[in-house]
């Protein structure tokens, strides 16, 4: 029998953890297919926050559409589910374009959002946030992240223990719920993409390299300047504090806590680094759990890593 469905239209999910190589690789991608790149990261979403986190220049946006980059300001929040549903109307957008949606980043959750969709969690309840906040300033995130442990395993797994947004979200709907964060999602029901996905995951082949790299390009992050651009940004936006999302993003909250006095260079340099590890274990941890991954080392030469993404392309479209 003739088989005579429509085949899906391609697109690309570029993955993996911070300082792997993804800007570099997506733009050199742009010169051999017809591509847009939209952004799955929750940090370049801010407007007037540039350094810290390593948004592709005003040149390199040039060279190639972007999306989802500076499209709010720092005292507002953009939630996985507002990416799920801008990303799919941009990826249709990009398809009637008759070019290849590419999408580039590490907001691991973003992409599980956009393949997986998001159950329908209860509303946040400002007393309960105002009694876990309590709590936290009584014994700390750590211990409510091990409270997190004892009743959602799966949850707490992949967060880390200072991570106060997201642990405080997870037992908020425990509370609310009485079951776990995990139990809800895993019930979630989800329309597929409808696109043939090539899943690229970077992953380093030596972490250690990895790390270094981490260490490097944050001290390069300070010698751009990251304090003035948080410094700029206090004035700029008199409402910002360090609660809000976009103030909880790495670097960010160090530095803010640097120029309150509260630590000293070299511990703002050290608690950098260290935070920007565990958000890379945190995103590599994510990324074992996902499907139908090509997997790609992100310490290959740059030549290298792109013409084993560009012979998968191949591969893929000649299926």
């Amino acid at each position: 029998m003739t088989n005579t469905s429509t085949p899906l239209p391609p697109a690309i999910l570029l993955m993996g953890p911070t300082a792997s190589g993804k800007t570099g690789l997506a733009l050199a991608l742009a010169r051999h297919l017809p591509v847009e790149i939209i952004s799955v990261d929750s940090a370049l979403v801010y407007q007037d926050m540039d350094i810290g986190t390593a948004k592709p220049s005003a040149e390199e946006q040039a060279q190639v559409p972007h999306h989802l980059i500076d499209i709010i300001d720092p005292l507002h929040a953009y939630s996985a589910a507002q990416f799920a549903h801008d990303a799919r109307q941009l990826m249709a957008d990009i398809t009637a374009r008759g070019r290849v949606p590419l999408l580039a980043g590490g907001t691991m959750l973003y992409f599980k959002a956009l393949q997986d969709g998001l159950s329908d969690l209860p509303a946040a309840d400002p007393a309960v946030r105002a009694e876990l906040d309590q709590q936290a300033a009584e014994r700390g995130w750590p211990a409510l992240h091990a409270d997190l442990a004892r009743i959602d395993p799966a949850t707490a797994e992949r967060l880390a223990p200072n991570d106060a947004q997201r642990i405080q979200r997870a037992l908020e709907i425990h509370r609310l719920t009485s079951q776990p964060m995990s139990a809800l999602i895993a019930e979630r029901q989800h329309d597929p993409l409808p696109w043939q996905l090539l899943k690229i995951a970077l992953l380093p082949s030596d972490r250690s390299v990895l790390h270094q790299r981490i260490a490097t390009r944050f001290t390069q992050m300070l010698d751009a300047g990251l304090l003035d651009e948080v410094r700029q940004l206090r004035q700029r936006y008199p409402g910002l504090h360090t609660g809000l999302p976009s103030m909880r993003c790495v670097g960010y909250r160090q530095a803010w806590h640097h120029l309150d006095g509260d630590i000293d260079r070299q511990q703002l340099i050290d608690q950098g680094i260290a935070a920007t590890r565990q958000l890379a274990k945190r995103q590599l941890t994510w990324l074992r759990g996902m499907d139908g991954l090509l997997e790609v080392d992100c310490l290959l030469e740059g030549e290298a890593m792109l013409g084993r993404v560009l012979g998968a392309w191949k591969s893929t479209m000649s299926e």
